[in-house]
Protein backbone atom coordinates (compact mmCIF):
# COMPACT_ATOMS: atom_id res chain seq x y z
CA UNK A 1 0.00 0.00 0.00
CA UNK A 2 1.35 3.75 -0.85
CA UNK A 3 1.72 6.08 1.88
CA UNK A 4 -0.38 9.05 1.89
CA UNK A 5 1.96 12.48 1.06
CA UNK A 6 1.86 14.63 4.17
CA UNK A 7 1.55 18.25 4.19
CA UNK A 8 1.86 20.34 7.24
CA UNK A 9 -1.86 21.60 6.66
CA UNK A 10 -2.80 17.81 6.87
CA UNK A 11 -0.79 16.55 9.32
CA UNK A 12 -2.66 16.81 12.39
CA UNK A 13 -5.41 15.11 10.21
CA UNK A 14 -2.95 11.82 10.21
CA UNK A 15 -1.48 12.42 13.46
CA UNK A 16 -5.35 11.73 14.91
CA UNK A 17 -5.75 9.02 12.69
CA UNK A 18 -2.61 7.02 13.72
CA UNK A 19 -4.84 7.34 17.18
CA UNK A 20 -8.03 5.77 15.77
CA UNK A 21 -9.39 9.58 15.94
CA UNK A 22 -11.64 11.20 12.56
CA UNK A 23 -11.26 14.80 12.96
CA UNK A 24 -11.49 17.14 10.03
CA UNK A 25 -10.85 20.84 9.92
CA UNK A 26 -13.28 24.01 10.96
CA UNK A 27 -12.59 27.75 11.42
CA UNK A 28 -12.04 28.60 14.66
CA UNK A 29 -14.02 31.96 13.83
CA UNK A 30 -16.83 31.23 11.52
CA UNK A 31 -17.33 26.93 12.19
CA UNK A 32 -17.06 26.13 9.23
CA UNK A 33 -15.40 22.72 8.31
CA UNK A 34 -13.13 22.29 5.53
CA UNK A 35 -11.96 19.34 3.89
CA UNK A 36 -8.92 19.14 2.58
CA UNK A 37 -7.36 20.62 5.17
CA UNK A 38 -5.66 24.31 4.64
CA UNK A 39 -4.26 27.77 6.48
CA UNK A 40 -7.28 29.81 5.70
CA UNK A 41 -10.92 29.59 5.76
CA UNK A 42 -12.03 29.29 2.07
CA UNK A 43 -15.84 30.91 4.31
CA UNK A 44 -14.78 33.99 6.08
CA UNK A 45 -10.39 34.04 4.41
CA UNK A 46 -9.51 33.77 8.85
CA UNK A 47 -6.11 31.93 9.46
CA UNK A 48 -7.58 30.44 12.64
CA UNK A 49 -8.67 27.27 12.36
CA UNK A 50 -9.27 23.88 14.77
CA UNK A 51 -9.81 20.07 14.08
CA UNK A 52 -12.87 19.00 15.63
CA UNK A 53 -14.05 15.32 16.42
CA UNK A 54 -16.98 13.93 14.08
CA UNK A 55 -18.53 10.48 14.50
CA UNK A 56 -16.60 8.56 11.30
CA UNK A 57 -20.39 7.92 10.08
CA UNK A 58 -21.20 8.71 6.55
CA UNK A 59 -23.04 7.89 3.14
CA UNK A 60 -21.49 6.37 -0.01
CA UNK A 61 -21.32 9.71 -1.84
CA UNK A 62 -19.24 8.05 -5.27
CA UNK A 63 -16.92 5.04 -5.91
CA UNK A 64 -15.05 3.69 -8.76
CA UNK A 65 -13.70 0.02 -9.45
CA UNK A 66 -10.37 0.25 -10.67
CA UNK A 67 -9.10 -2.13 -13.19
CA UNK A 68 -5.51 -2.21 -14.81
CA UNK A 69 -2.86 -0.99 -16.23
CA UNK A 70 -2.35 0.22 -12.19
CA UNK A 71 0.49 1.15 -9.97
CA UNK A 72 1.92 -2.69 -9.78
CA UNK A 73 1.42 -2.52 -6.04
CA UNK A 74 -2.56 -1.81 -6.62
CA UNK A 75 -2.91 -4.46 -9.50
CA UNK A 76 -1.99 -7.23 -7.87
CA UNK A 77 -5.19 -6.33 -5.10
CA UNK A 78 -7.76 -5.43 -8.55
CA UNK A 79 -10.28 -5.55 -8.81
CA UNK A 80 -11.27 -3.31 -5.18
CA UNK A 81 -13.42 -0.16 -4.55
CA UNK A 82 -12.41 3.53 -4.27
CA UNK A 83 -14.94 5.49 -2.10
CA UNK A 84 -15.76 9.00 -1.85
CA UNK A 85 -17.51 9.40 1.77
CA UNK A 86 -20.18 11.80 2.82
CA UNK A 87 -19.75 12.76 6.40
CA UNK A 88 -23.30 12.52 8.08
CA UNK A 89 -22.43 15.78 10.40
CA UNK A 90 -20.26 17.91 7.93
CA UNK A 91 -22.08 16.82 4.31
CA UNK A 92 -20.01 18.85 2.56
CA UNK A 93 -16.55 17.54 3.82
CA UNK A 94 -16.03 14.18 1.16
CA UNK A 95 -13.36 12.04 2.21
CA UNK A 96 -12.15 9.35 -0.30
CA UNK A 97 -10.45 5.97 0.95
CA UNK A 98 -12.04 2.04 0.76
CA UNK A 99 -14.71 0.36 1.69
CA UNK A 100 -13.67 -2.91 3.52
CA UNK A 101 -15.19 -5.83 5.00
CA UNK A 102 -13.58 -5.42 8.53
CA UNK A 103 -10.50 -3.21 9.64
CA UNK A 104 -7.44 -3.94 8.29
CA UNK A 105 -8.96 -5.78 5.84
CA UNK A 106 -7.28 -6.05 2.52
CA UNK A 107 -8.45 -3.84 -0.49
CA UNK A 108 -9.89 -6.39 -2.20
CA UNK A 109 -11.95 -7.64 0.93
CA UNK A 110 -15.56 -6.48 -0.24
CA UNK A 111 -17.26 -7.89 -3.14
CA UNK A 112 -17.53 -4.10 -5.68
CA UNK A 113 -21.09 -5.54 -6.86
CA UNK A 114 -22.27 -4.58 -2.93
CA UNK A 115 -21.71 -0.95 -2.98
CA UNK A 116 -23.95 1.68 -3.62
CA UNK A 117 -24.81 4.91 -3.20
CA UNK A 118 -26.30 6.06 -0.28
CA UNK A 119 -24.67 3.60 1.37
CA UNK A 120 -24.47 3.82 4.95
CA UNK A 121 -20.72 3.50 5.74
CA UNK A 122 -18.52 3.41 9.47
CA UNK A 123 -14.68 4.90 9.70
CA UNK A 124 -12.69 2.45 11.16
CA UNK A 125 -8.40 2.72 11.38
CA UNK A 126 -5.81 0.20 10.62
CA UNK A 127 -2.14 1.19 10.49
CA UNK A 128 -2.70 5.42 10.95
CA UNK A 129 -5.18 4.94 7.89
CA UNK A 130 -9.11 5.65 7.85
CA UNK A 131 -10.81 2.38 5.74
CA UNK A 132 -14.71 2.63 5.50
CA UNK A 133 -17.09 -0.61 6.48
CA UNK A 134 -20.94 -0.97 5.73
CA UNK A 135 -22.58 0.37 8.95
Amino acid sequence: MLNPVIDTDGAPFWEYAARGELRVQACADCGETRFPPRPCCPHCQSFAGEWRPVSGRGRVWSYVVPHPPLLPDYAEQAPYNVVVVELEEAPRIRLVGNLVSHAGAPLDSLDPQRIRIGARVQAVFCDGRVQWVPA
